[in-house]
């Protein structure tokens, strides 16, 4: 029978200073995939087409994300649904359209669905650097996007991550806007790039 080991211990040194929680920093060259919130190590967070509007918003403030993946009956990807998507001018368009109050509004009414979402590969974000990333974003006017590679055990697409391009700014060490002004955050990412 393995006995555990005893980890020696000390005191505490009197210059310690304290590991500063965040994001790693990384620079316009960085490999791509440092940059990337990896699904393997960070849970991704996920919300139901049925949940209204006001619960995904407020599973977003609660998780601190912008974006949820939504899950389908069989727990597949069955897209995406955004702050902006949430905080923006679809609820409102909706409202009108179907002349239905916002607490009726559900989370399947607003999301993007799965065949829409622009995705990239993980095989080609390794080839990548944090600078074509910021690039990509930019032309496709997101604020974010998937990764996805293949499950070696089924051999099936999976989610592996995803990039946001106001992460990728703090990575940078870019003090970020506030709301939903991607070409304000795009052109302070585009700052630090050079």
């Amino acid at each position: 029978m393995n006995t555990p080991a005893i980890v020696p211990t000390h005191k505490l040194s009197a210059n310690a200073a304290l590991c500063e929680a965040g994001f790693n920093h990384v620079s316009a060259n960085s490999p791509a995939i440092e940059a990337m919130t990896d699904f393997s190590r960070i849970p991704v967070v996920t919300i139901e087409p049925r949940a209204t509007i006001d619960e995904a918003n407020a599973r977003m403030i609660s998780r601190g994300v912008r974006l949820l993946i939504v899950i389908g009956n069989d727990g597949q990807a069955a897209g995406l649904i955004t702050a902006r998507d949430i905080l923006g001018e679809k609820p409102v368009q909706l409202q009108q359209v179907r002349s239905v109050h916002r607490d009726e509004i559900t989370v399947g009414d607003l999301m993007v669905a799965a065949g829409e979402i622009d995705t990239l590969n993980l095989a080609d974000v390794m080839k990548s650097r944090v600078r074509d990333i910021v690039a990509t974003l930019k032309k496709l006017g997101r604020q974010h996007i998937l990764v996805e590679d293949v499950d070696q055990a089924s051999n099936q697409p999976r989610l592996r991550g995803l990039y946001s391009a106001t992460q990728i700014g703090r990575q940078l060490g870019v003090p970020m806007a506030q709301g939903f002004d991607l070409p304000q955050t795009f052109a302070e990412i585009e700052v630090v790039l050079g």
